[in-house]
């Protein structure tokens, strides 16, 4: 692709990526080295898909931080859990195995793991998140779901869903990425600098590497979550480069066809976009 020389020629490549495709393409992006931002419908509401598994994470940590969950915990996987569920490898086990609490926050974010969603989900509330969300600043954000449902057709309308924006995403990210050194902004999270690290650890330990860090250096560390919607891919994360966060980028793919006019799936074209919009960031500002 070649090395960019300003951020005007990185917008510029990055609006290229989208309007070559007839679906709609959402992001945030923020270049940790310079501070400038880049944006395309990043206030537009958009299904979050499992995006907002992030913004769980925390609120299950601040109710730890407070004493009222423990992420010690044991949680017996039960059959009920596996029940309208189409994400992970939980689904396919057999039932009566014993995690913690904590395990249960790792499946659900490196996986994806809608039954471990599900255990994480039951010990606290939706208004509790969803008002969790809101107090932190990401107002753009609506939990209506404990676990999104299955028989959704792909024009569903967004109250169908938990729905989120690009640039909620891309700040709630940049707080998890302050608060390692900020005990200001990990007040504003209610979470400590113990639960902090260990939530941006468990962004770094995603196993799924399309879209963000698909077209990246082998290796390259991404703190991430990625998702799967109805109505397209979405992923926000945090891209190193020399051990030191480099840029931001959330992007939500949304009214993306089931097919593309060749026959390519249009999911497949929807995560590759998000992977081209990464790449022109990790090429444009590096130079």
């Amino acid at each position: 692709m070649g090395s960019l020389s300003n951020s005007a020629s990185v917008a510029e490549r990055l609006a290229e990526i989208c309007d070559a495709q007839p679906f709609v393409t959402r992001f945030a992006i923020r270049n940790l080295l310079t501070g400038e931002t880049i944006e395309r419908g990043a206030d537009d509401e958009t299904p979050s898909a499992s995006t907002r598994k992030t913004s769980i994470m925390m609120a299950a940590l601040k109710a730890v931080q407070q004493g009222r969950l423990d992420l010690d915990e044991p949680i017996t996987y039960e059959a009920r859990f596996a029940e309208d569920v189409a994400s992970g490898m939980f689904r396919y086990l057999t039932p009566g195995i014993v995690i913690s609490l904590r395990d249960a926050i790792t499946g659900m974010m490196v996986l994806s793991d809608n039954v471990c969603t599900k255990m994480v989900f039951e010990r606290l509330t939706l208004e509790e998140v969803d008002t969790y969300c809101k107090s932190i600043g990401l107002a753009g954000t609506h939990h209506r779901f404990l676990i999104p449902p299955l028989a959704l057709s792909p024009d569903h309308a967004l109250k169908s869903v938990t729905t989120t924006t690009a640039r909620d995403q891309a700040v709630l990210l940049q707080m998890i990425l302050d608060a390692q050194t900020s005990q200001e902004v990990r007040g504003r999270l209610g979470v400590s600098a113990e639960f902090c690290a260990y939530a941006l650890q468990t962004l770094k330990n995603q196993i799924l590497r399309y879209a963000i860090p698909s077209r990246l250096p082998f290796g390259t560390v991404v703190a991430h979550k990625g998702g799967t919607g109805k109505r397209g891919r979405m992923n926000a994360g945090i891209v190193y480069r020399d051990g030191t966060p480099f840029y931001i980028i959330s992007a939500y793919t949304d009214e993306v066809p089931l097919a593309m006019p060749d026959g390519t799936p249009g999911y497949t074209v929807a995560l590759e976009t998000i992977g081209m919009l990464s790449r022109t960031c990790w090429d444009g500002f590096a130079s």
